[in-house]
């Protein structure tokens, strides 16, 4: 099938029946979506095996309805960019830079550091599966504290001031924090800033060019970003969006993450994908992927102005939905959607 893009101003373009009568229906269904959850705008993509087969943009990029999305828009991604440095993880464990084992902290640590016993004992495979002990995504998550640290003060600030509430790999606790400092240790076995090593080990082999870090205000928007809208005014634009990069700081379109999902297999061999895609101490939950056991593997994101998911059927049918705006349960709202919508995407 040939590749469509489509946006609602395009809706008098002639097209085949059969594509019209798909196209229609779904952006029926999408504009639907957006009147009933209030939101101002949404990209979605389609694909499997590195081609996209569908992709639109509905709605508007921007609060006062001029700027229309098309499927070239970018958005936050928030939460999805962790399979992205789940899969350059894996990728340095097949080179043999590291080990599921490597322990992080302390003498004989990637990272290095004095600390205590039970941080020395943090490993690689923890933070890849959430069970490092501490630093959960509540209250306290740390990577929205002290936006004017770096990386590095960040996380020594954190070490010591944020203790484990559990010995490592014994508990499944959802941590930002976890992923932060996965980034580091890429930056520090392949000796590149990580959005350099991402594009390199990762974007490039899968015909990505568009994604890249987040800017933290308005000001910084990039080309082709969305403007993330939220019930007060400017509150998506008050983060350090851009010490997120490896948990949550992304920029994407719907197809950029359709492209990465849907060539796993170009990137790692099938026992690390298999390795990053079985859970672990959460039966929901595996290496940088949300799992079930169809098995489908998924992620989705969310922060102020920004709702996404990104999924991978067991049939290797992926897609990806953007949204530049957030509510109440609207995450499990955008997850049926596709579904919905992926039903009628001829393939």
């Amino acid at each position: 099938m040939k590749r469509r893009a489509f946006v609602t101003s395009l809706a008098a373009w002639p097209v085949a029946a059969a594509a019209a009568t798909e196209t229609d229906k779904i952006r029926g269904i999408a504009e639907a979506f957006l009147r009933e959850q209030g939101i101002q705008g949404m990209s979605i993509a389609y694909g499997r095996a590195g081609k996209i087969d569908f992709e639109a943009g509905y709605g508007f990029a921007d609060a006062e309805g001029k700027e229309t999305i098309t499927p070239q828009h970018r958005f936050r991604i928030a939460s999805v960019s962790k399979p992205i440095t789940a899969t350059a993880v894996m990728l340095c464990i097949e080179r043999g830079l590291l080990q599921p084992d490597s322990t992080v902290f302390g003498p004989k640590g990637v990272l290095g550091g004095d600390y205590n016993s039970e941080v020395a004992a943090v490993t690689v495979d923890h933070l890849l599966t959430h069970t490092s002990g501490g630093w959960a995504n509540d209250k306290d998550d740390p990577m929205f504290k002290n936006p004017q640290m770096q990386h590095a003060e960040l996380i020594a600030w954190t070490l010591v001031n944020q203790k484990q509430t559990h010995k490592p790999g014994e508990n499944f606790a959802y941590s930002n924090f976890g992923y932060c400092v996965l980034g580091r240790v890429l930056e520090k076995v392949l000796k590149l800033p990580y959005d350099k090593l991402i594009t390199q080990e990762i974007l490039s082999k899968c015909g990505i060019t568009s994604m890249q870090i987040a800017g933290n205000t308005l000001a910084e928007r990039k080309q082709n970003e969305v403007m993330y809208l939220t019930p007060k005014p400017g509150a998506a634009y008050g983060m350090n969006v851009s010490r997120m990069d490896s948990h949550g700081g992304l920029i994407a379109t719907a197809a950029d993450l359709v492209r990465f999902a849907s060539q796993l297999p170009i990137l790692l061999k099938q026992d690390s994908i298999h390795a990053m895609t079985t859970h672990s101490v959460s039966e929901s939950y595996a290496r940088g992927w949300n799992v079930n056991k169809v098995p489908n593997w998924w992620h989705s994101g969310s922060l102020p102005g920004t709702t996404t998911i990104m999924v991978h059927t067991t049939k290797g049918f992926c897609w990806a939905g953007l949204l530049n705006g957030r509510s109440e349960k609207l995450g499990l709202a955008l997850d049926k959607l596709m579904w919905q919508m992926g039903g009628l995407v001829k393939i």
